[in-house]
């Protein structure tokens, strides 16, 4: 009988719980305009901006409830106090630490991006939050930019593909996810009033697919405003952006956010299409009502406006409208589930996330894996070793129940050999918004882990960037390529005492790397979350086969990156203006063009293992503009150790009227080999995604003519190609 209850509850759960179906009933509809008619002109405008630092109000008289928000998209941070950016001080609102968004896109794996935003979905709902503030999806222009580890990478189909199953799976919780930040946030260097300026290809081309693809096909019920500018109108309350693309040519029928602080006019934000305004006092009701809530934009100045006949009130309406379709979708959705946090489950995905995307760069001699039995003398070196690297980074710090450092992990895991451990130097405490010098003394640092290593069969160097301000951080970007905190001299002296020396690279971004040839190893670990040692010691002792790829490219030189390369207008701007004058040409887009070679390429990353693909070969060679290519392939495991590899499918338009990049990224699969073992795969193309943004005609254009796809494992790493005509 147990069996059969627990049988028929699951069975009613699955009955009750198509959120997208009953979200989008002609019921719901209905009610949301029954209820528009009751509610007054200030019970409107109370639902259009904040209450408190992260919740909106509703209507208590006719049982509509707050909506209550909360910072992602790594995972749900700790309560903040009602007025201030200050902790709560709760004890129960620790949770899962899940990998970076790098890490994630890394991956190359969207059923790996599902399983993130079910989990992280699921402890949102448990903290009882309707918005989940993630996921980001700006596309990753410089490496200096301090919010890169927050995004999806470089490329707007990779960041398409992994973006939909995100919001599907936080969705299903009947929590909303919020994509960000709507459009052209490229860098936190004055990221608060840059004026961006770019051709109508590069937007559309670039840097609108991925929020296209999160409202069209992962049908997101809100997505959050950027802070910048874009053709002398601030992104939040932008005319083109918002009200002609989002919500017109796009029909998206959810609420838009604006990033605290973000709004700066109340008519822009009445005409201009922004929903909810949030953070725009920075002290609410606790000190004076200069910044009271009733004072933002969408209070009472919006009121005034009304009642003197400049606006009407129909505006209002449907920013309400779209805020009670909100409410209906997640607070008032009775049938949504209750949610889980910090469950096994949760720390199992975590960890099977960072395993995926964890990327090898560089393996002379088959320095990894180390083998688990070792009793060697290995030498952990580096203050990333230790530090906890969910505090900080700005708005996407957390408080998570555990996280395992990448010391602990191998501690565990190589319980044979003889670990000693030292920090190597000190980046100094994590403060948001400014950098506090280490206390410590970075010489005698220095010797300490000099004379470790001089002791050590082998070294594992744990350096790279951590979360501290002008690092991975929200506010401002990286003041350098290199490694900071003195590590390229902590490295050259660590090398000259012991050449059996590997680098285990925790950062969220790109770095110069003048010392590659002299370090036998390297493996690019990004910021993993509650699970990352576990993770990382997974891969180095071969537990796991590494099957990243990297979701942006590396170039040799800052110059080589083609925001830099053309002056500070590019790059930072001038303090007013800046002017995307590399166009479409962003990353490999760049490199590959231009023919600059990169220190490591889009798509790039080692295994353990080996690979050959074979047998290429398409449906047919001429297609129509509604046909879809079908690419076939045979792809073998030709080593000795299981593993996973990722086929990548570049186009490139042979005969063109406009300038397009040597080839672009149009598909690809994550495929699992055993040793030896054959697979043949099919990926399937619209030949319409071969088409590029006419500004001509200001839509999409698609030219008969011959085109190439190439196949292979990186953006440079080709085996095979196919021609095809379009006709």
């Amino acid at each position: 009988m147990k069996k059969l209850f627990f049988i028929s509850l699951f069975s009613a759960c699955v009955f009750i719980n198509p959120l997208i179906a009953q979200n989008n009933s002609e019921s719901m509809d209905k009610k949301i305009e029954e209820i528009i008619k009751q509610l007054t002109l200030k019970e409107k405008l109370d639902m259009c901006h904040a209450q408190s630092k992260f919740s909106s109000k509703g209507v208590a008289r006719l049982g509509i409830p707050e909506l209550w928000m909360s910072d992602g998209p790594h995972g749900v941070r700790a309560e903040i106090e009602w007025d201030t950016w200050n902790h709560a001080q709760w004890t129960n609102d620790s949770c899962t630490a899940f990998p970076a968004l790098t890490c994630l896109a890394a991956t190359f794996n969207p059923d790996l991006s599902y399983k993130y935003g079910k989990a992280i979905g699921q402890e949102a709902r448990y903290r009882k939050k309707d918005v989940l503030l993630g996921p980001g999806v700006n596309i990753y222009r410089t490496p200096l930019n301090g919010r890169n580890f927050e995004y999806m990478g470089e490329d707007p189909y990779l960041a398409s593909k992994m973006v939909v199953p995100y919001i599907h799976g936080v969705q299903e919780n009947g929590v909303a996810a919020c994509v960000k930040h709507y459009v052209l946030n490229n860098q936190e260097h004055w990221r608060d009033h840059i004026n961006v300026e770019l051709s109508d290809r590069a937007l559309y081309e670039i840097y609108l697919p991925a929020f296209k693809a999160a409202v069209q096909e992962g049908k997101v019920w809100s997505i959050m405003g950027a802070y910048n500018q874009f053709r002398g109108q601030y992104c939040c309350h932008n005319e083109l952006l918002v009200n002609k693309i989002l919500k017109k040519d796009w029909a998206f029928d959810g609420t838009l956010i604006t990033d605290w602080g973000a709004t700066h006019n109340t008519k822009q934000a009445a005409l201009y299409g922004l929903d909810i305004e949030m953070g725009t006092g920075t002290d609410g009701l606790t000190s004076s009502s200069k910044n009271a809530y009733d004072n933002y934009y969408l209070a009472n100045p919006l009121r005034k406006m009304i009642e003197n006949g400049e606006i009407e009130e129909s505006v209002v309406d449907d920013k309400v409208r779209r805020i009670l379709r909100l409410m209906f979708r997640t607070s008032m959705n009775k049938s949504r589930p209750f949610g889980s946090m910090n469950s096994q489950e949760h720390f199992d995905i975590a960890r099977e996330i960072a395993q995926e995307g964890i990327v090898l760069l560089k393996n002379e001699d088959n320095f990894f894996p180390i083998d688990p039995k070792t009793t060697k003398t290995i030498a952990i070196i580096g203050e990333n070793a230790t530090k906890v690297m969910t505090l900080g980074g700005g708005s996407s710090e957390l408080k998570t129940i555990h996280e395992i450092s990448p010391l602990q992990g191998f501690q565990e895991r190589f319980t044979n050999a003889n670990i000693l451990h030292a920090m190597g130097y000190s980046s100094g405490p994590s403060v948001y918004g400014r950098v506090i010098p280490s206390k410590l003394n970075a010489k005698s640092l220095r010797s300490q882990a000099v004379k470790i290593a001089s002791q050590a069969d082998m070294v594992l160097y744990v350096g790279g960037l951590n979360k501290n301000h002008h690092q991975d951080c929200e506010g401002d970007d990286r003041l350098q390529f290199e490694l900071p905190f003195e590590q390229e001299k902590l490295l050259s002296e660590i090398l000259k005492v012991n050449k059996n020396t590997a680098l285990i690279l925790v950062s969220g971004n790109a770095v110069e790397m003048p010392w590659i040839s002299k370090v036998k190893a390297i493996a690019q670990v990004w910021y993993l979350g509650s699970e990352a040692g576990h993770a990382i010691a997974d891969i180095i002792s071969g537990d796991v086969n590494p099957s990243g790829k990297l979701p942006f490219t590396f170039p040799v030189k800052l110059e080589d990156n083609a925001a830099h390369s053309f002056g500070k207008l590019s790059y930072p701007g001038d303090g007013k203006n800046q002017e995307y004058k590399e166009d479409i040409l962003v990353g490999y887009r760049w490199h590959d063009t231009k023919n600059i070679k990169p220190l490591f390429e889009f798509g790039f990353g080692l295994s353990y293992t080996n690979f050959d693909i074979t047998n290429t070969s398409s449906d047919k060679n001429t297609y129509h503009s509604n046909d879809t290519i079908s690419i076939s392939c045979e792809i073998k495991n030709t080593g000795k150790v299981d593993g996973k590899e990722t086929i990548q499918i570049y186009a490139k338009d042979k005969s063109s009227s406009v300038l397009r990049p040597s080839k672009e990224l149009k598909g690809f699969k994550k495929i699992n080999l055993r040793a030896g073992e054959s697979k043949t795969i099919q990926i399937k193309i619209p030949v319409k995604k071969l088409s590029f943004f006419d500004d001509t005609n200001m839509n999409w254009k698609l030219e008969k003519g011959e085109f190439q796809f190439l196949i292979g494992t990186s953006s440079r790493n080709i085996y095979q190609s196919i021609d095809i005509k379009v006709e």
